[in-house]
């Protein structure tokens, strides 16, 4: 009886906002609906008190959440920030893109687990429809009060500390907590997901470290763009800058439908991950 060989933990790890939902997640309902602010205003707010205090942009924001609401006596609890959560719109796609891909890649040996490392708020990526399809969320969120108000940021991770959750996902590290175990070393062999079966899309700036130090791993980065934006005419720089200064493999319209740029370019990605695992055990049995 011929024993079937083990499906390889592959990892596709997404950004959220503009990666696979359009805009910033707070700015669909919770700051318009809940705080009543134009969102450009709350984010120009955001970018002054960053500047006059020399400050995170996500702390700032996380602040400036909890400082609104208390100015308009609102609440912001994790119920409200999921409530406002589920009503973010995704690109076209996005519902059915999970199911279609992890069958795509279980054909080529491969088993596809999906993460999100993000600036936005877990508790609102929470209230989304495809919560459930991720093994793990790593976002900014907020501690909570006895009476469930939110009181102060719990994580907040930037541009640069996305970094490190891509070595927990590498060695297998599923929270926020356990410095101690993705500090040690660990045999490239041994880890979990090794950099050479993770695949990294994101769309911003705050993608730009984890894109490029993925691919410097032997891994492999997308950037992904809003379509409608990409039509006005936005994005062309940016895209050519990413290609240019070494940052991504490749550059496709955030359309996760059946026969898109995109879906093509993952499914080639996962093809020559297979490839290179077959040649890789091949080789070892030799």
């Amino acid at each position: 009886m011929v024993q079937e060989k083990p499906l390889l933990r592959t990892a596709l790890v997404y950004d959220f906002d503009g990666t696979l939902a359009p805009g910033n997640i707070q700015e669909h309902s919770l700051i318009p609906n809940h705080l009543g602010l134009r969102p450009a205003d709350f984010w120009q707010l955001v970018h002054e008190v960053k500047k006059a205090e020399d400050a995170d942009e996500v702390l700032v924001y996380l602040r400036l959440l909890l400082v609104k609401a208390a100015e308009r006596s609102v609440k912001l609890t994790r119920a409200i920030l999921q409530e406002h959560g589920a009503k973010t719109p995704l690109f076209q796609g996005v519902a059915s893109w999970f199911a279609r891909i992890d069958e795509h890649a279980a054909q080529r040996g491969l088993r596809l687990e999906h993460y999100v490392i993000s600036s936005g708020n877990e508790e609102m990526i929470a209230g989304t429809s495809i919560h459930h399809v991720f093994r793990q969320v790593f976002a900014s969120r907020y501690f909570y009060d006895d009476q469930g108000n939110a009181v102060w940021p719990a994580v907040a991770i930037n541009y640069t500390t996305k970094t490190q959750y891509l070595f927990r996902i590498n060695k297998g590290v599923d929270n926020n907590w356990n410095n101690e175990a993705v500090n040690r070393w660990q045999p490239m062999a041994e880890r979990p997901v090794p950099f050479s079966r993770i695949i990294y899309l994101g769309d911003g700036d705050t993608d730009i470290p984890s894109m490029k130090m993925v691919r410097h791993q032997g891994g492999h980065s997308v950037a992904v763009f809003d379509p409608e934006r990409w039509a006005k005419g936005e994005l062309q720089g940016k895209a050519y800058n990413l290609i240019a200064e070494d940052r991504a493999h490749f550059v496709v319209p955030a359309d996760y439908r059946e026969g898109s740029q995109l879906d093509i370019t993952i499914k080639g990605i996962l093809g020559r991950i297979a490839r290179d695992e077959a040649g890789y055990r091949e080789s070892a049995r030799s």
